[in-house]
């Protein structure tokens, strides 16, 4: 039984000391900072140590989030606190732990928004069943995401896949004292995060720093050529109206900065169809090539890899009226032309055939079910096909919607496996997911996925509970595993997404 009056842990990081709370069951420590705040000559630049300290710093609450403006489906949690000094991590372990596996997260959010306050990430019950988890904030938007380099000395490139490398190497040097195994640390994210994970996988300098990997609707696409982010670079100076002034980037507030990241993020996807505004960036140093070209050549970091999509994903940006999932005929026409500029290797089959096998692109169902494939889907199995002849790799698709979600015509889409991964289900008071049942059968998915997904963590085997269906390796029938009610185990379960774009497409050949 937890007790009913928590200890103060302190434990000494090899910057300075941190006072966590333990209750008796799970310790944590919150928004221990990894490196320096970003801020003055250090905006847009690589992460620096932080300045070590010798008094005990008070780690029982979140540091501050990134600059963002609120959105109404993204809960920042009680006294989120915006701010540019942001670059800072939290741990969650079992009261007792001692060389247990790590599991590092890296939020979504379109590289644009998110942060590791979330409610639906806190550690606390992932990490009660025998792991230790680590949730990180990065930078994002304009003060992680876009690439200035190429407007002179004083800007580097990609700095926001620098700070979660800085973490990484945190985690590396620090959590062997929270009771973590340094040898045993699996990287997982979703969406942007999940693009994170992909991408870091072809970054040479993650090399060792994480041994497995869980990709949860990875959009591997999603990362540019140094030709587009110089592009987009000065795309953002326009906005702010700074123009050919480079030096106005250092001195601009926050304030000036955040309106003028919504800008951009809402024009980009406007003018570029399918393409984000905010994206790693291929610059020949950090990231040397684009991530697929990277697995197609088997140059990956070779660990087991776990990566999936759910079911419905584009239904979410339909609602939500986004412009970063067309459904549009025209538009999506345009998508294509835009994806096969970036990456000719990926050009699909002719517009006839396209239109044929998803019923005409002019019924919104039919769109919605394209998108999901290009976006998602497609890219999963293109990341399959590729690892899994460089180390064990797995499938998944999540399935399961409530009541209220089908009711919605919202399904399994964008994110709602999350609250199953982290056991934080119903986690917000205004959360309407469970109001015509599923609670029940809510909780045992969660039991599975987590038991899945710390199995992994822990062997490298994402083996389930006695008595759920073997979850066997992509290379053997094409294996996925279906995440539903009762989970199922389905030989080539993308057939007929194989058959509309070709297997040329697919593996690359």
């Amino acid at each position: 039984m937890p007790s009913t009056s928590p200890t103060r842990p302190v434990v000494d990081t090899a910057h300075g000391p941190v006072r966590g709370v333990d209750d008796g069951t799970v310790a944590s420590w919150k928004g221990i900072r990894y490196a320096a705040p970003p801020t003055g000559d250090l905006r847009f630049r690589a992460p620096q140590f932080p300045r070590p300290w010798t008094d005990v710093c008070d780690a029982s609450v979140f540091g501050p989030c990134a600059p963002q403006t609120r959105h109404p489906a993204i809960h920042l949690g009680p006294g989120a606190r915006p701010d540019e000094d942001c670059l800072s991590l939290n741990v969650w372990a079992p009261s007792d732990a001692e060389g247990l596996p790590v599991l590092v997260w890296i939020h979504g959010g379109a590289y644009f928004r998110g942060a590791s306050c979330q409610p639906l990430f806190d550690g606390r019950a992932l990490a009660a069943g025998g792991v230790v988890v680590v949730t990180v904030n990065y930078r994002i938007g304009v003060l992680g995401f876009v690439d200035f380099s190429s407007l002179g000395d004083g800007f580097d490139s990609n700095v926001a896949l620098r700070d979660m490398l800085a973490a990484l190497e945190w985690v590396r040097d620090n959590i062997t004292r929270f009771g973590g195994d340094p040898g045993r640390v699996t990287l997982f994210g979703e969406s942007a995060g999940g693009g994170a994970v992909t991408t870091l996988m072809a970054v040479p300098a993650a090399r060792g720093l994480f041994h497995r990997a869980i990709a949860e609707s990875s959009p591997a696409t999603s990362v540019y050529n140094a030709d587009r982010g110089a592009a987009v670079a000065h795309r953002f100076l326009d906005l702010l109206g700074a123009s050919g002034d480079p030096d106005r980037l250092r001195s601009a507030s926050v304030d000036d900065l955040v309106p003028a990241s919504d800008e951009l993020f809402a024009r980009i996807p406007e003018e570029h169809p399918g393409t984000l505004a905010y994206a790693p960036i291929v610059d020949g140093e950090l990231l040397p090539d684009h991530p697929l070209d990277v697995f197609r050549r088997g140059d990956a970091h070779p660990v087991p890899l776990v990566i999936g999509t759910n079911r419905d994903e584009s239904s979410l940006f339909r609602m939500m009226k986004s412009p970063l999932m067309p459904i549009d005929p025209d538009v999506i026409r345009s998508m294509f032309t835009e994806i096969a500029h970036e990456h000719p290797e990926l050009a699909p089959p002719d517009e006839a055939h396209i239109e044929a096998a998803y019923a005409g692109l002019g019924k919104v169902g039919d769109s919605l079910g394209l998108t999901r494939d290009f976006a998602f889907r497609l890219p999963a199995l293109w990341i399959v096909e590729a690892h899994r002849h460089v180390a064990p790799t797995w499938l998944y698709r999540f399935d399961y919607a409530t009541p209220m979600l089908e009711l919605l015509r919202i399904g399994a889409t964008h994110g709602t496996e999350l609250p199953y991964v982290f056991g934080n289900i119903a986690h917000h008071p205004k959360d309407v997911t469970y109001l015509l049942g599923g609670l029940t059968t809510g909780r045992r998915i969660s039991g599975r996925m987590q038991h899945r997904w710390r199995a992994f963590a822990t062997s490298g085997r994402p083996d389930g509970p006695a008595g759920e269906p073997d979850w066997h390796s992509y290379d053997r029938d094409r294996a996925t595993l279906v995440i539903d009610k009762h989970d199922r185990a389905a030989p080539d379960l993308d057939r007929a997404v194989r058959e509309t774009w070709g297997d040329e497409v697919i593996a690359f050949t």
